[in-house]
């Protein structure tokens, strides 16, 4: 059976059966969001589960984003996903999980090589150093895998 895992060391994916704490962070995700849902409906149109169609934490990444599962449909193959963007508005996905999964591994490869590092920096360092960082992974595209935990 999959559990929780991390996607390209960014995407956090939860199990609800997995072995770290999940469920009670997803009770923390839900009750934090629905709060500021209460606090000002207008801003944000989007309601938590348990409330009918409400959205349903899934995971988080690594750049602060939260994402969700929006049962829009009762066909959960065509269920949207919602990220909440760190201080922006939400973004809705329309397209499958695996769908979503792929997208956010291909932006992550597909970075520019030097990603990762602050750009007055790249004047300072030879070639040499550049590829010794992107050898260790630590600027550069990202390559796709999955860890579990």
């Amino acid at each position: 059976m999959p559990g929780t895992g991390s996607v390209c060391g960014e995407l956090v994916v939860f199990h609800p059966r997995g072995s770290s704490p999940l469920l009670d962070r997803m009770r923390r995700i839900h009750e934090s969001f629905g709060q500021s849902w209460r606090r000002d409906s207008d801003e944000y149109p989007f309601r938590f589960h348990p409330a009918s169609g409400g959205l349903i934490s899934w995971g988080y990444d690594h750049s602060g984003d939260e994402h969700f599962f929006w049962p829009c449909d009762p066909d959960p193959d065509s269920w949207k996903i919602v990220t909440n963007i760190n201080g922006a508005a939400p973004v809705v996905f329309d397209g499958r999980f695996t769908d979503f999964v792929l997208a956010f591994a291909k932006r992550l490869r597909d970075v520019d090589p030097h990603h990762g590092i602050d750009p007055a920096a790249l004047e300072f360092l030879e070639p040499e150093d550049l590829n010794e960082l992107a050898e260790r992974g630590e600027i550069g595209p990202v390559a796709p895998s999955f860890e579990p935990f």
